[in-house]
């Protein structure tokens, strides 16, 4: 496997024309997102597509998938087009607040793997900072627009480092997003949380609170909880 293309059990990821790989926070998003008969998903900052095709691999939904860097939809198109679901998802270069601006659709489902790095060093490479901070989309702006184009039942779902969640947590609970499901990622049980988890309602539930624990102490051997929750997408995991 090249490092310019990633092969899943279903499809495969071109992404030389990508800022940003494919990684494992992608993956995970992908398969720990339920999709409950959602009929129409926003994937937001789509980068290969990934996180789309994983959608449309476990669903019938029709998946609007969005980014403002062109060359990142030139690409996911590509892969799209090369999927068994060319005609499930659409490719849009726009930014979420350009989208939300003029959209009516409500979606039952809004994923994103967002760019979390607010004042951190920044790179040469400008589609790069893009995909890594959040100058373009701001977090209120994910919360505020995310809230605009959500059916009254839908679900918000995101990755963030821990940090950061904390961050996007307090937005979302002030402007009455209500966190109703969180996995706390670990890389070994004995390290500190790496990344969370989040699902987001305008209906406040009870909260799911669970915990992945990704590698068992030897390096590369993940965790029966981690191969289940990867397998019908990875090609080393039955």
């Amino acid at each position: 496997m090249s490092a310019n293309k990633f092969e899943f059990k279903q499809f495969a990821i071109s992404q030389s024309k990508c800022a940003m790989k494919v990684g494992t926070d992608a993956v995970l998003l992908g398969a720990w997102v339920e999709i409950n008969e959602a009929q129409n998903i926003l994937d937001i900052g789509t980068g290969t597509g990934v996180i789309a095709l994983m959608l449309a691999q476990k669903s019938n939904a029709s998946i609007i998938a969005l980014d403002i860097d062109a060359m990142a939809c030139e690409q996911s198109r590509e892969n799209i087009k090369n999927s068994p679901w060319p005609s499930s998802v659409s490719v849009l270069n726009e930014s979420l607040q350009q989208f939300a601006a003029a959209q009516q659709v409500k979606f039952d489902l809004i994923v994103s793997n967002p760019p979390f790095f607010i004042d951190a060093y920044k790179s040469a490479e400008e589609a790069r900072n893009q995909a890594r901070h959040t100058d373009q989309l701001p977090f209120i702006d994910l919360v505020k627009c995310s809230i605009q184009l959500l059916n009254p039942n839908g679900r918000v779902c995101i990755i963030l480092p821990t940090k950061e969640s904390l961050k996007f947590r307090e937005l979302a609970a002030a402007n009455n997003l209500y966190l109703t499901k969180i996995t706390h990622v670990k890389t070994t049980q004995y390290k500190d949380e790496k990344r969370q988890l989040l699902q987001f309602e305008l209906i406040n539930k009870k909260l799911v609170e669970q915990t992945l624990v990704i590698e068992q102490e030897e390096r590369h051997c993940y965790s029966q909880e981690y191969k289940e929750l990867t397998k019908d997408f990875y090609l080393s995991f039955k």
